[in-house]
């Protein structure tokens, strides 16, 4: 399969020139280490090599010689290797000396001393529409984020298509997969994180139908605010299963380690009315199709349940915005409060600015994404904050243009970094 270039390949390089090691991180199977062979010189197998062990018991600087950048792939594997590549880095003095890539991060009773002024971050997600060929990109986050998007118009997508996509997901392993093909292959994902490894995470026997329970309901749940007490309802509800608070939580922070389950964080602007905001997040699986695995849904059951299959869409588009978000130095949050208005998604750079988006699956709410994103606006204490550089509805099987009123409508598939 040739390799197709992802977006943060652009700020793999800048790290690269900027620190002495790169963690590069994200879930199983998403492409972290095909990215990471195109920038290293030497790779180091951490779950393949049956020397790694032996050596990291005798001498285990040696595993780190090799041309630079020196590739350790799975490095939690063997957590304690994080410790002496921050040595390493201090010996060398030199930057992009190494790329460690994980699908786990370790448990907090792993002593790891601060990376601090040696390594440098990097999230990887499962790949966006734009890396998928399926946007124009025509629409760029970051003109939504300058305020500076002009006139535009791009043709829509059919709702069997945004289904598929939402079927199939962003997995590069699934690139040329049918989608009965790839929605087999997703629930064998499944199957492998609730029988393997959300045990292997901690060295802990984990229930596998308890985890399978959870994960169901956090699919069902998915884009919305759901809170732990209102998961153990909804277990015993509908999986027929008791689950404690404690092992709910304890499940979650596992799924959020394996970085299965993705938090969006609420937005905390300074508003002008006297309501209060919601501060809980958002959930999300990392990526829309592990939702559809999980519940054992096909095309047909996503056609005949279009609201269901709205939060989908919603939770994919979330996905793009976080790609594209990060390209730009920017986080997305969603906004709520308890005179009950909403705004799906809020893209905020680190330095301030930021963008309002209203994500909709089809073409029949935009008015009404409209006049939310306008009350959001106009209750921002502009003396205090800047008002959003844009306001945007995103749509499934809607056309791309720019309304009269400077409100951008954008489909999916015209959205891009």
């Amino acid at each position: 399969m040739n390799y197709i270039n992802r977006i943060v390949e652009a700020e793999l390089t800048s790290m690269l020139s900027a620190s002495g090691a790169v963690l590069l991180k994200g879930p199983k199977s998403c492409g972290k280490t095909a990215t990471a062979k195109q920038f290293s010189n030497s790779i180091l197998e951490m779950d393949r090599d049956s020397q790694v062990p032996v050596m990291m018991a005798t001498n285990p600087k040696l595993l780190l010689l090799g041309e630079t950048p020196r590739l350790i792939d799975e490095w939690q594997e063997q957590p304690e290797i994080w410790n002496y590549v921050r040595h390493e880095v201090d010996d060398r003095n030199a930057k992009g000396q190494f790329i460690l890539t994980g699908s786990a991060n370790p448990t907090d009773d792993v002593k790891l001393h601060s990376g601090a002024g040696r390594f440098t971050v990097l999230q990887m997600d499962t790949m966006s529409w734009q890396e998928l060929g399926y946007s124009t990109g025509m629409v760029k986050m970051s003109d939504l984020l300058q305020g500076s998007c002009s006139d535009y118009y791009d043709k829509a997508v059919e709702l069997d298509f945004i289904i598929d996509r939402i079927l199939i997901g962003g997995w590069p392993g699934l690139l040329n997969e049918s989608t009965l093909s790839a929605v087999k292959m997703n629930r064998g994902y499944v199957d492998l994180l609730c029988e393997v490894d959300m045990g292997r995470i901690a060295g802990v026997k984990r229930d596998p139908l308890k985890v399978r329970s959870l994960l169901r309901s956090v699919a069902r749940n998915t884009a919305t605010l759901v809170d732990n007490k209102t998961l153990e309802k909804d277990v015993k509800v509908s999986e027929k299963n008791e689950i404690s608070r404690n092992t709910i939580s304890d499940y979650l922070d596992a799924l959020s380690r394996l970085m299965i389950l993705y938090e969006q964080p609420a937005f905390n602007p300074h508003i002008r009315s006297a309501a209060s905001l919601r501060k809980a997040s958002k959930r999300h699986l990392c990526d829309s199709s592990l939702a559809v695995a999980a519940l054992g849904l096909t095309r047909d059951a996503l056609l005949k349940d279009i609201k269901y299959t709205g939060f989908l869409f919603e939770s994919l588009a979330t996905h793009e915005l976080n790609v594209y978000a990060k390209a730009n130095d920017a986080t997305v949050f969603h906004y709520n409060d308890s005179y009950g208005l909403e705004v799906d998604a809020i893209v905020q750079k680190r330095n301030g600015d930021y963008a309002a988006f209203e994500i909709k699956l089809g073409v029949g709410y935009v008015d009404e994404a409209v006049e939310n994103l306008k009350k959001f606006a106009a209750n921002i204490d502009s003396s205090k904050m800047d008002v959003p550089k844009s306001l945007n509805i995103i749509t499934g099987t809607g056309m791309s243009y720019r309304r009269p009123d400077g409100i951008n409508v954008i489909s999916l598939a015209s959205l891009g970094k």
